[in-house]
């Protein structure tokens, strides 16, 4: 019988599940258009991180390669509501390491697009790198992970059915 325990999920209210709800599909949908954009031209998605001078050719190469599929999985993950917590660490993990990188080629001078959805690489003559817009994306973005990490429970979740717990209840003994 599901009771109302004395834990942090507990207290979930109603609203709250529905902002979690939203933050995993918003986060969720955001992974895998990007992710899409990039698998779909793998030697740009590798140019991109190439562009971010941080990593040996060996390991940008790897990281290019793998990124855009890691994204699809990690989207596919947060849309259906399936391991929500361990998804928006992983989430939160990697948004810290592109606000890292692209505040890294700002303070650096690069002129390179972030290739976030795509492309990526040196920005050609007349173009100008939008940097504070990218880091203000990625950070609001970050801020969702943070939530799913610390309210993962949602409505419509895989999660949810295989725990068979409402998102604002907890079963108790």
């Amino acid at each position: 019988m599901p009771l109302r325990g004395n834990g942090p999920e507990s207290r979930l209210r109603p609203w709250q599940s529905w902002l979690s709800t939203l933050a995993r599909l918003i986060l969720g949908v955001v992974w895998i258009v990007a992710g899409v954009l990039k698998a779909g031209d793998l030697d740009a998605s590798v140019r991109a991180v190439r562009a971010y001078r941080l990593l040996p050719e060996i390991a940008a190469q790897l990281l290019g390669a793998g990124l855009p599929f890691a994204e699809i999985v990690l989207g596919v993950l947060l849309v259906v509501g399936l391991g929500v917590r361990i998804a928006a660490v992983v989430s939160a993990l990697l948004m810290t390491m592109f606000i890292v990188g692209i505040v890294s080629a700002w303070a650096r001078g690069l002129q390179i697009d972030c290739g976030c959805f795509g492309s990526g690489g040196q920005l050609g003559a007349g173009e100008s790198p939008t940097y504070g817009t990218e880091v203000a994306r990625d950070v609001t973005l970050l801020v969702l992970a943070f939530g799913l990490a610390r309210w993962p429970r949602s409505r419509f979740s895989l999660d949810g059915v295989l725990y068979r717990s409402p998102p604002d209840e907890v079963t108790v003994g």
